[in-house]
């Protein structure tokens, strides 16, 4: 379930032609358990109408302060109070600088003023051209709204209305929302420091050919997403995969299991978290060909002879150890069968505190799965459920165990 689920949103539009995503914005905040109350100036109205954004809220909008549906004419009271957050997405440069001196002339600026400092954040979603982002006028503007405790959103970067190219265009609906997802969640991780490896690797045979496995990474993504939503600094070793960075998160794009190691112990911290969720293969070819291997037309098979791989999970606990550091090790494991003995008896191995077991089979390339906690003291099950579901749990375990340690 989403962390905006239950919430109330004032989703409010100044004048831009990014007024358009604002739509999208709407429909995916409703879906994830939003209620929106949509409030536009009357620029925004020469954009957008309020009847597309009433048909996607399913509440009426409110285009004026003179609004004489409130009994007491007061909507720029009334609808703030009501709101765990007023979220201005396109804020123009206009309307930003309205912000900025206490501008009060229409409902979505008075609103904006007159709302509780302490309970109701501001969040706003810079819109504009490129000339107009970069001006100092505008950058002065976003320097003091965010030292007044106005959360901005970063600008894209892309084709402009214009027909230029360049910063200031406003995020899309699900980047926004994705902010949002990380500015309501809790920040269990806040400070620390995550380092997770996700995917397969690829041992190569010859140019054309190579060992892997099914491992699509889904999992190991989501615990990045997980843990950047919890407030962490986090950094993501992923191997041949297609799938897209979460937002915040920095990632380092491998292939074979030496490129991980060597990019893990470039970026491991000394003080954090090491989630090993890679499948790494246990196995290379000792000599890869530099041709690809042909058939004769024999019927005789290469004879290929295998070396084994390092071992992150391991090398990497055990230099924390060696070097007394407060690095937290999670390995993983994907087995095809007796999960609970293979698990237990591979968290011994490596050394780690906490050992997460699945069964690779049943969940690779799927986007739920079914986990199995290991430490020293036994065993605990996370239900069936989605990756990303589960991802919140284990960052929510991974943080009550480091708090624990801690004192």
């Amino acid at each position: 379930m989403s962390t905006l689920a239950g919430k109330h949103i004032v989703l409010g539009l100044s004048g831009g032609i990014a007024a358009f995503k604002s739509a999208e914005l709407c429909r995916a905040l409703v879906k994830a358990g939003v209620t929106v109350q949509v409030v536009m100036t009357e620029a925004a109205e020469q954009f957008m109408t309020a009847v597309t954004l009433q048909a996607l809220s399913g509440r009426p909008v409110y285009t004026s302060q003179w609004d004489p549906r409130e009994a007491n004419n007061m909507a720029h009271i009334n609808l703030s109070r009501e709101a765990d957050a007023i979220v201005v997405a396109p804020a123009s440069a206009d309307f930003m600088s309205k912000l900025l001196h206490g501008g009060a002339d229409e409902l979505l600026s008075l609103m904006c003023l007159a709302r509780p400092l302490d309970k109701v954040p501001l969040i706003v979603a810079p819109a504009m051209n490129r000339e107009m982002w970069s001006n100092p006028a505008t950058q002065r503007n976003v320097a003091q709204l965010k030292a007044d405790g106005i959360h901005v959103l970063d600008v894209g970067q892309g084709d402009q209305a214009c027909g230029e190219t360049g910063d200031g265009r406003m995020l899309e609906a699900e980047e926004i929302l994705e902010d949002l997802e990380a500015f309501f969640s809790p920040k269990v991780l806040a400070g620390q420091q995550v380092l997770v490896t996700a995917g397969p690797t690829y041992e190569a045979i010859d140019p054309v050919r190579g060992i892997t496995n099914l491992s699509s990474g889904k999992m190991g993504f989501a615990i990045a997403r997980a843990a950047r939503l919890a407030g962490a600094d986090v950094t993501l070793v992923a191997g041949p995969v297609s799938l897209a960075t979460p937002r915040g998160v920095k990632r380092v794009n491998v292939r074979s299991a030496r490129d991980m190691l060597q990019a893990v112990q470039a970026h491991v911290p000394e003080r954090g978290v090491f989630v090993a969720t890679a499948a790494v293969a246990d196995w290379r070819p000792a000599n890869a060909a530099d041709q690809k291997i042909k058939k004769d037309g024999s019927g005789q098979t290469p004879e290929l002879s295998f070396v084994e791989n390092p071992d992150i999970l391991a090398t990497v606990a055990q230099s924390a150890a060696a070097q007394k550091g407060d690095l937290f090790c999670v390995g993983f494991a994907a087995e095809s069968h007796d999960l609970l003995a293979h698990a237990t008896a591979k968290r011994a191995r490596k050394q780690v505190p906490l050992l997460v077991g699945n069964i690779g089979p049943a969940t690779f390339g799927q986007d739920d799965n079914a986990l199995l906690l290991v430490d020293a003291h036994g065993a605990r099950e996370l239900p069936h459920t989605s990756k990303q579901a589960l991802a919140v749990l284990l960052i929510q375990d991974i943080a009550q165990r480091l708090g624990g340690a801690q004192a």
